[in-house]
């Protein structure tokens, strides 16, 4: 697949490739490596968070730390799931909440740090909900693709030679993933502005300057968290998205989802329990794309016995806040 956007042009998106390698890297680095000045960069920098939503924050990486993940699934009846909808977007363990199936079904991610979180959820507002006619939920069993690999990377726009240029260093010894209660002050800046300096990780967390690089750079060695980048993918030229809920013999699981992991189309797949045995997002152009997906690279996989496409009407939240309607 190729970018065909109105609004973006191919700095902005290699910009957008550069920050989903490194994204607390400086605009000195990326304009380097880029092969424009710094002030070039910081102006891109500013119009794409202004035009194409993009946002810089820290995510708790839930698979490295063990924590559980679930996909949901809600119908509704009509006339409440964008109310639903928005009152889940303002909970902190959600995140990747759409409409779909006409505005008749909420798709919902949510990350509970804790069994009480999970069940307050699960076994206690959802069903409590009188709109909420269904609950479905998938819980992620092994990550194929997504977190923290970008799905700009698919479309090859940094040679290997700048990417390498990008990556930060590695940490001497980062340790297990793991989070620690002193680091919650950090996170809590870093979740809010992910390329935060560290004048304000600082004050935040009343460490030194060689204190605070030493734990977030093993934080991010230790895969605990991860940098992520947020835009809106229709400023891309891509803005048709559909959930997918494939079901596959339990033979085929991991191939399947090894080759989904391959697709430019899907931005992120897993293994599941739940009604099926696979989640995903596929990201496209148009319905006809998605169509052209479903029958083509997807139908062809050995395997895949049921795949049932869930397009999303509105997206109200991606990973930690909520998209304001535009």
């Amino acid at each position: 697949m190729q970018m065909e956007s109105d609004i973006l042009d191919e700095l902005d998106v290699r910009l957008l490739c550069a920050l989903e390698v490194n994204a607390r890297a400086s605009f000195s680095r990326l304009g380097a490596v880029l092969g424009v000045s710094d002030q070039t960069v910081a102006r891109r920098y500013r119009r794409l968070c202004a035009e194409a939503g993009l946002r810089v924050v820290a995510v708790r990486d839930a698979e490295r730390l063990g924590h559980d993940q679930w996909t949901l699934r809600l119908r509704c009846v009509p006339d409440a799931a964008l109310t639903i909808a928005d009152a889940l977007a303002k909970r902190p363990d959600t995140n990747w909440i759409g409409l779909a199936a006409g505005g008749t079904e909420i798709v919902c991610g949510t990350r509970p740090r804790s069994a009480g979180d999970r069940d307050d959820l699960l076994l206690g507002k959802l069903p409590r909900t009188p709109r909420v006619l269904e609950i479905r939920a998938h819980q992620m069993l092994h990550r194929f693709y997504g977190g923290p690999s970008g799905w700009l990377g698919k479309f090859g726009l940094l040679a290997p030679d700048e990417i390498a240029a990008l990556r930060p260093d590695p940490a001497p010894e980062p340790g297990e993933a793991r989070i620690d209660p002193a680091d919650e002050p950090l996170l809590a800046v870093l979740e809010r502005d992910g390329r935060a300096g560290y004048p304000e990780l600082m004050r935040a967390t009343g460490r030194s300057e060689s204190a605070v690089k030493r734990r977030l750079a093993a934080l991010l060695g230790s895969g605990a968290v991860y940098i992520d980048v947020e835009y809106h993918s229709e400023t891309l030229g891509f803005p048709t998205a559909a959930a997918l809920w494939i079901t596959t013999t339990p033979a085929a699981l991991t191939a399947v989802g090894e080759a989904l992991a391959g697709h430019d189309q899907i931005a992120h797949a897993a293994a599941t329990a739940g009604p099926s045995n696979i989640t995903a997002t596929a990201v496209v152009r148009s319905t006809a794309e998605l169509y052209a997906y479903l029958s083509g690279p997807l139908g062809r996989l050995a395997g895949v016995q049921h795949v049932e496409a869930s397009p999303f009407l509105r997206r109200v939240k991606q990973l930690t806040y909520p998209i304001p309607v535009r």
